[in-house]
C-alpha cells in the first residue's frame, strides 16, 4: 500500500483553514493506514470446519473398513435408516394372546415397519467373550440383551461394559425357570427380583421382558406389568453358529423381524460368538437388511 506524504504547501493550507483537532485526526488516520499496510495478514492455520469434518469422516470410514476386514466379514454391513420419528403401534401377535390380555404387555415377534431392518437380541448370559464385545463395538452393531441373574452374577462387570457401549440390558428372570409352571407370586419374584438386580448393578430398571423359552401365561404378563414391564418381545428367527431356525413357513426374513441368539461359546456351539455374528451378518447383508436398535422402534 502506498502512503502519500503531505507536502509543505498542503501543510500551509491546513494551518490556514483546519482546526487542530482535524489536523490530529488526519495524522492518526495516516498512521493507522501505514500500520495496516506494514502488518502481514494472519495466515489460515486451521482447516475450515467442512474440511475438518470431511477428513474425520474419511478417517472413520477407513477405520470401519479395517474392522470389517479384521473380523472376517465378506461384505460391509448396511447402515440402518434413522430411527422413526413416530414409534409404531405394536399389538400382541395373533395367536400369542392370553385370555384377558387387555392392559397387559404386548407379546410380539416383529416390529411393524417398512424399513428393511432386523433386530438382534441375545439371551441368558452364559458366555462372556471379550472378543464379542470388541467385535460389536468396532462394527457398531446394535443389539439388545435379556439377562438371567444365575448366569450374569458370575461376572457382573462384563455386562456392565456391555451397557457402557450403549446396549440395553433387560429382564430374562432370576433363574430361567418355566414360568407357566410357577404360581403368580413365584413368577413375580422371578421378574421383580431381576428388575432389582439390573437396577442395582446397572442403574436402570428395564421395561422389556422375555420369558424363558418363550413360554408364559396370563400370570406371567400380570406379574411383568406389576414389576414395571411395558413389552414382552419374542422372536421370529434364531441364529446359531452353524444354522438359522425360522418361525415362519417360508423360512425367510421380514422387515422388522426380531432375531434371537444366546450368549454361548464352544462348550455349547461349534464355534464362538463372533462366529455367530458373522453368520448373522452374512445372511442379512446378502438379503439387503440392516441391523437396527430395537429400542428405537419401541
Amino acid at each position: 500500500m502506498r502512503l502519500v506524504r503531505q507536502t509543505d504547501s498542503f501543510r500551509s493550507r491546513v494551518r490556514g483553514t483546519a482546526k487542530p483537532a482535524r489536523m490530529a485526526l488526519t495524522l492518526l488516520t495516516a498512521t493507522a493506514l501505514a500500520t495496516a499496510c506494514s502488518t502481514p495478514a494472519p495466515k489460515d492455520t486451521e482447516p475450515a470446519a467442512g474440511q475438518q469434518a470431511a477428513a474425520e469422516l474419511r478417517q472413520e470410514q477407513r477405520a470401519y473398513a479395517a474392522a470389517v476386514k479384521r473380523w472376517g466379514l465378506a461384505k460391509t454391513p448396511l447402515p440402518a435408516p434413522p430411527a422413526p420419528a413416530r414409534k409404531p403401534h405394536i399389538p400382541t401377535r395373533d395367536g400369542f394372546e392370553v385370555d384377558d390380555h387387555d392392559g397387559l404387555p404386548p407379546v410380539f415377534t416383529t416390529i411393524p415397519t417398512k424399513d428393511k431392518v432386523v433386530f438382534l437380541t441375545i439371551d441368558d448370559g452364559a458366555e462372556k467373550d471379550p472378543a464379542f464385545l470388541r467385535m460389536m463395538r468396532e462394527l457398531k452393531i446394535p443389539y439388545t440383551a435379556f439377562l438371567s441373574d444365575y448366569l450374569v452374577k458370575e461376572d457382573y462387570g462384563y455386562f456392565g461394559r456391555m451397557g457402557a457401549d450403549g446396549v440395553s440390558l433387560n429382564n430374562h428372570t432370576l433363574h430361567h425357570r418355566f414360568m407357566p409352571g410357577l404360581s403368580y407370586a413365584a413368577q413375580k419374584r422371578e421378574i421383580c427380583g431381576m428388575q432389582d438386580v439390573i437396577e442395582k448393578r446397572y442403574g436402570k430398571r428395564p421395561t422389556l421382558f422375555r420369558p424363558p423359552y418363550g413360554n408364559y401365561n396370563e400370570d406371567t404378563l400380570r406379574a411383568a406389568k406389576a414389576c414395571g414391564i411395558k413389552a414382552a418381545p419374542l422372536w421370529n428367527e434364531e441364529v446359531f453358529v452353524d444354522r438359522w431356525e425360522y418361525r415362519e413357513w417360508d423360512r425367510d426374513l421380514r422387515p422388522g423381524d426380531i432375531v434371537l441368539s444366546h450368549f454361548r461359546g464352544k462348550e455349547d456351539w461349534k464355534g464362538t460368538m463372533p462366529d455367530m455374528v458373522r453368520r448373522f451378518l452374512k445372511l442379512i447383508t446378502d438379503k439387503g437388511y440392516a441391523v437396527a436398535r430395537l429400542e428405537d422402534y419401541l
